[in-house]
């Protein structure tokens, strides 16, 4: 879930290095104060991957963009690192400091700082931006996952509430490990982090080829198959050329794709839906397949894929 604006190679300039160095000299300084949140931890365009996409595969990630200049954000993360610490790993905060990461930030479309995020199996949910109580903090992020419970769409095992018991903690405090999955989320992992989203992708294709009801596993195959597909992607070129070719069924998948990483389900399923009409034969075989693709994104029985599902069928007969 990587698009090339996400590239750990762009160029950052000189004041957003500093603004890296100074955030990262401060978490040194807290660390050895004993005052971290061993729940918590920084990221930039070269870990969001797997900080903040793939850790939340197994535990939610609330992401925090924050400006490092901001009394604002300053309060703001301070409300997150208390819930976060008191919610013993129940969920991860990540934190991205917008001036050392402002294309991370505009790749996720953050109207302004401070803002939250929750980062659940892969996808992102948008949270509120700018000013915000701890009780205003609090009472979102728990109506957050309470809603995500309830629509089946957090890991197994998840309580589904903000706070939890206390979590592994050394004394050090060493922020712990994500809580453990089934070994199939094991060993696909452990491809993604050799960057090897090929291997995961067999890892949960086997899954799903031993046990076809294993609909969790074929979910997971769907979101590594995405986030491979966006790996060297453009979105802005992809979109253009989707935008000049309504019958491109590469350029339109591909957009597709970009929609529904953004959270935008409906767009990508009206988009392929609209390829299916404007193709024939092979290219509109391959956008239906493509577009049933995407359902297993979403958690069976969602009223969005049944809608699509019912404008599949239309444009197809």
């Amino acid at each position: 879930m990587q698009p090339s604006d996400f590239s750990p190679n762009s160029a950052v300039d000189l004041g957003a290095r500093k603004a890296a160095m100074e955030r990262e000299a401060k978490q040194r300084a807290a660390e050895s104060a004993g005052r971290s949140n061993p729940y918590a931890f920084d990221v930039d365009e070269s870990s969001f991957q797997a900080q903040v996409l793939e850790r939340s595969m197994t535990a939610p990630v609330v992401l925090a963009v924050l400006a490092g200049w901001s009394d604002q954000s300053k309060q703001f993360e301070d409300v997150l690192d208390k819930l976060s610490a008191a919610s013993g790993g129940n969920w991860f905060l990540a934190k991205v400091d917008s001036d050392a990461s402002p294309q991370l930030v505009q790749a996720l479309r953050v109207p302004t700082a401070p803002m939250i995020i929750v980062a659940v199996q892969g996808q992102l949910l948008p949270g509120p931006a700018g000013p915000a109580t701890e009780e205003q903090l609090t009472g979102w992020l728990t109506e957050a996952f309470a809603a995500l419970q309830e629509q089946g769409a957090l890991p197994p095992g998840h309580p589904g509430t903000l706070a939890g018991e206390p979590g592994p903690e050394d004394a050090a405090g060493a922020q712990p490990e994500a809580p453990q999955g089934r070994p199939v989320d094991a060993e696909a992992q452990e491809a993604l982090d050799r960057g090897d989203f090929d291997a995961a992708a067999a890892v949960y294709a086997k899954a799903v080829e031993a046990d076809p009801g294993d609909t969790e596993s074929r979910s997971k195959l769907a979101q590594v198959g995405l986030v491979g597909r966006l790996q060297d992607v453009d979105p802005d070129a992809a979109r253009a050329a989707a935008d000049a070719d309504p019958a491109d069924v590469d350029a339109q998948t591909t957009a597709a794709d970009i929609d529904m990483y953004g959270g935008k389900f409906e767009d990508a399923f009206d988009r392929l839906v609209a390829t299916v009409r404007a193709t024939r034969d092979k290219d509109r075989d391959r956008a239906r397949q493509h577009l049933l693709g995407l359902f297993d994104l979403l958690p069976p029985g969602d009223p969005r894929v049944s809608a699509a599902r019912r404008k599949l069928t239309s444009a197809l007969f």
